[in-house]
């Protein structure tokens, strides 16, 4: 009988710790509203003027934890054709195989795990950037239209958030042009909405 006990009392334990996590909040799930939401990146030329490239339309998700505030899951992808600049020259450009390379590689991608709150509506974001094939750590600066944890469901999430970035850790140069006529430095800028109302998590309706 003890040892039938002895036997018991550890699967009741795992049964008890199972059913703990199989009620425990699913993340909320938001998708990326496409039309609303934006992308830009700025780099300085000459050390006086600067270049803007508008990337529109990006799509992806973000997923916010009521039991993990630390945990985000932010993907933002770009459509790096669709690209826009202020003048030919400069699209032709950062289209072109010198920079983006948008015919071997359409794809732009930012994809965060961590999040560290610095105030109720600051945070940073760590994740990974990928642009023209290469990936690199990438840190976003972010702040939120209001604080996370207030953010009940079936209201929309708004948040802007910055990185800088060196180009040429992913290969974006300008062969030929002296160095210094262009920073290293690219700031990134993202304008994230979402719909109003979380989407159900996945395999649910």
């Amino acid at each position: 009988m003890a040892t039938l006990q002895r036997m018991i009392r550890p699967a009741l334990l795992v049964g008890a710790a199972l059913a703990l996590l199989g009620n425990s909040p699913e993340p909320r799930t938001y998708r990326l509203d496409e039309s609303r939401s934006t992308v830009a990146a700025r780099v300085a030329f000459f050390g006086l003027a600067s270049k803007t490239a508008h990337f529109p339309r990006p799509s992806g998700r973000a997923e916010l934890s009521d039991e993990r505030p630390d945990a985000i899951g932010l993907v933002v992808e770009i459509d790096a054709r669709a690209l826009t600049a202020p003048d030919p020259v400069t699209l032709a450009r950062l289209r072109g195989p010198a920079f983006f390379d948008v015919e071997h590689h359409p794809r732009v991608r930012f994809a965060g795990s961590r999040m560290v709150m610095t105030s109720p509506v600051t945070a940073t974001i760590a994740g990974d950037l990928t642009a023209r094939g290469v990936t690199r750590p990438a840190t976003l600066q972010v702040t939120f239209a209001q604080p996370p944890a207030r953010i009940a469901p079936g209201e929309p999430v708004h948040l802007t958030a910055h990185a800088t970035i060196n180009r040429r850790d992913f290969g974006l140069v300008y062969p030929g042009m002296p160095d210094n006529l262009i920073r290293d430095e690219v700031t990134v800028r993202f304008d994230i909405r979402s719909p109003r109302g979380a989407a159900p998590p996945p395999g649910r309706p």
